[in-house]
C-alpha cells in the first residue's frame, strides 16, 4: 500500500510542471478571448440621431460604417409595397401567391404554405409586427419576379433616395455578406417613409396583428412605453447584433434615432431610451425647416411646377406705342368665291398669279397704297401678356443661369464636355438639392460648370440624374469626382 502511494506522489511531482504550464496558458489567453468578443461587439455598434425639423445631426457613432441591416431591410420592402399601392398596381385586397421557396424561409415567419396566398394588407402587418421572412420573400417574388430582381430594385430605390452606402441582396434581411447599410442610411429611409407615405407609415405603430387563429405582437418594445415613439423597425441576426430604428415625435419636436449592433434586445432598447432622453430636448421646435426627403405620395411633379409658376411675380403691364402702321395682308387683291376644282385640274394647275385675279371691289389707284383692314390708331401690347414663368431649373449657381434639363430619350442635345453624375433622384427637387449641395461645398471646383438634370424612366419610375458638365477632359472629370467622393458624394465621370 505504501509503495502504491509513493508512486502516485512521484507521478504527480513529475506532472506538476505540465499542469502549471497549462494553467498559465489558460490564464494568459482567457483575457484575450474576452477582449476578442468585446472587439467583435464594438465592430457591430453604430448609432445616429438626427433632428428632422432642422436636419442637424445630434449624435453619431460609426454612422457611415458598413453594418448588416438584418430585418431593418423590411423597411425598404414595405417602401416598395407602398409605392405600388400609391400608383394603383396593388390594392390592400390584392393577393400574393406563396412559392415553395418562400414558404421554406427560416424564422421569424408566419408559416405560410406553398401554393397558398396572402392579402397585401396582411403582408404589411406581418412585416411590421412579426417581421416574417416567408412574407418578405413572397412580396419580393410577386413584385419583382424573383427575390434577386426585387433586391436590385430595392437597391436602385435606395440610391435614388440618397442611400449611397446601402446594397440589398434579399427582401428579408436574412444573412448575406453583401447586404450592407449604415446607420445614417437607415435614418434616411425612416424619414423617407414618413415623408412620402404619411398614411401608410401609421402601420408601423401597430402593436399586434391577428392572422388566422394566432395573434402576433410587435417586436418593438418601445411602442407605448416611451413617450413619442410611433415606430418603426427592429432587426437581429448573429452577424448584425440587435438593431433598431425609432421615430420620436412629440407636439413640438421630431427626431429619428438608430442603434445597430446591440449585445441584446434589452441593452439595445436601453441605449435607445438614453439617446432619446438626452437628444430629444435638443431638437428644434416650431416649423420644419428641411425639405421632404422625397415628395409626398400623390404629389405630381407637374403640380409642383404649377405651384412654382403661381408663386412667381409677373412684371406689371406696360403699353408699347407702335409708331409705324402694321403691314396688312389686305393690300393684296381680293379673291373671288372659292369654286371646287377637279382632281385633274388640281394636279396640272399652274401657279396662281394673285395680281392677275379679278377683284370684287377694286380700289382706286390713289387709294391702293393706303388700303388696309381698320386698325386702332395706337395698337397696344403689354409685357405682362408676353411674360412666361420660367420652368424649374437645376440648382442656382454663382455664374449666371448655367442649368439645363432634358430627357434621356429626347433628341435635345445635352451640354457639351465630359459629365460627372452625382446620383439619380426620384424628383427634380431632390436632384437640384444634390447639385446645390455639391456647388456650395466646391464653388471654385465647379465654377462655370453647367448644372444638368436629365430625366430617365427605369422600372416604371421616373428618375432625375443630377450632373455637372463642361469638363474639358476625362482626367479633369475624374479629378473632380475624387474630391466629391471624399465629401461623401456618389460621383461617376461620363463620356460626352
Amino acid at each position: 500500500m505504501y509503495r502504491v502511494a509513493f508512486q502516485a506522489v512521484r507521478r504527480f511531482r513529475f506532472a506538476r510542471p505540465a499542469i502549471l504550464a497549462a494553467v498559465a496558458i489558460c490564464l494568459t489567453f482567457a483575457p484575450l478571448g474576452s477582449l476578442g468578443k468585446a472587439n467583435a461587439a464594438a465592430n457591430k455598434y453604430a448609432a445616429y440621431v438626427i433632428d428632422v425639423k432642422s436636419g442637424k445631426v445630434l449624435f453619431s457613432r460609426n454612422a457611415t460604417s458598413p453594418r448588416y441591416p438584418a430585418s431593418l431591410t423590411k423597411m425598404m420592402t414595405l417602401y416598395m409595397v407602398f409605392e405600388r399601392l400609391e400608383n394603383g398596381k396593388l390594392t390592400l385586397n390584392s393577393r400574393f401567391k406563396v412559392s415553395k421557396y418562400a414558404a421554406s424561409r427560416p424564422p421569424s415567419k408566419l408559416g405560410l404554405r406553398a401554393g397558398s396566398s396572402i392579402r397585401v394588407r396582411d403582408a404589411i402587418y406581418a412585416l411590421v409586427t412579426k417581421s416574417a421572412n416567408d412574407v418578405a420573400t413572397t412580396v419580393a417574388e410577386n413584385i419583382g419576379g424573383s427575390e434577386a430582381k426585387f433586391a436590385a430594385m430595392m437597391t436602385d430605390t435606395a440610391r435614388a433616395l440618397g442611400m449611397t452606402r446601402t446594397t440589398f441582396k434579399n427582401a428579408s434581411g436574412l444573412p448575406n455578406s453583401k447586404q450592407k447599410t449604415t446607420a445614417a442610411d437607415m435614418a434616411l429611409l425612416g424619414r423617407a417613409l414618413q415623408d412620402r407615405f404619411p398614411k401608410q407609415y401609421k402601420y408601423f405603430s401597430t402593436s399586434s396583428f391577428k392572422y388566422g387563429k394566432r395573434r402576433y405582437g410587435n417586436h418593438n418594445k418601445l411602442l407605448g412605453r416611451v413617450k413619442g415613439v410611433d415606430g418603426i423597425k427592429t432587426g437581429y441576426t448573429r452577424a448584425s447584433g440587435f438593431n433598431l430604428v425609432t421615430n420620436v415625435k412629440t407636439r413640438d419636436r421630431h427626431i429619428v434615432a438608430v442603434v445597430m449592433g446591440g449585445k441584446s434586445g434589452r441593452s439595445r432598447d436601453n441605449h435607445m431610451k438614453s439617446l432619446i432622453a438626452k437628444y430629444l430636448s435638443k431638437a428644434k421646435t416650431g416649423k420644419r425647416q428641411t425639405a421632404l426627403v422625397v415628395p409626398r405620395a400623390g404629389t405630381a411633379s407637374k403640380a409642383n411646377y404649377i405651384q412654382l409658376a403661381k408663386s412667381i411675380r409677373l412684371p406689371k403691364a406696360k403699353t408699347l406705342e407702335i409708331s409705324q402702321p402694321l403691314a396688312m395682308a389686305s393690300l393684296a387683291p381680293s379673291i373671288p368665291a372659292f369654286q371646287p376644282a377637279s382632281s385633274a385640274q388640281m394636279a396640272y394647275a399652274n401657279p396662281i398669279n394673285l395680281a392677275a385675279l379679278p377683284r370684287e371691289n377694286p380700289a382706286k389707284p390713289d387709294q391702293q397704297a393706303t388700303a388696309s383692314i381698320p386698325v386702332s390708331p395706337k395698337p397696344r401690347m403689354t409685357t405682362a401678356a408676353l411674360a412666361m414663368p420660367p420652368l424649374p431649373r437645376a440648382a442656382n449657381d454663382p455664374v449666371g443661369d448655367l442649368s439645363t434639363h432634358s430627357r434621356a430619350s429626347s433628341t435635345q442635345v445635352a451640354p457639351s464636355g465630359w459629365h460627372i453624375q452625382l446620383g439619380a433622384a426620384p424628383s427634380l427637387a431632390a436632384a437640384n438639392k444634390i447639385l446645390s449641395q455639391a456647388r456650395a461645398k466646391n464653388k471654385r471646383l465647379l465654377l462655370a460648370r453647367v448644372n444638368h438634370t436629365e430625366t430617365v424612366e427605369k422600372n416604371n419610375a421616373t428618375l432625375y440624374r443630377a450632373r455637372f458638365t463642361g469638363f474639358e477632359s476625362k482626367s479633369s472629370a475624374r479629378d473632380a469626382c475624387k474630391i466629391l467622393q471624399k465629401q461623401k458624394f456618389a460621383c461617376l465621370a461620363l463620356h460626352p
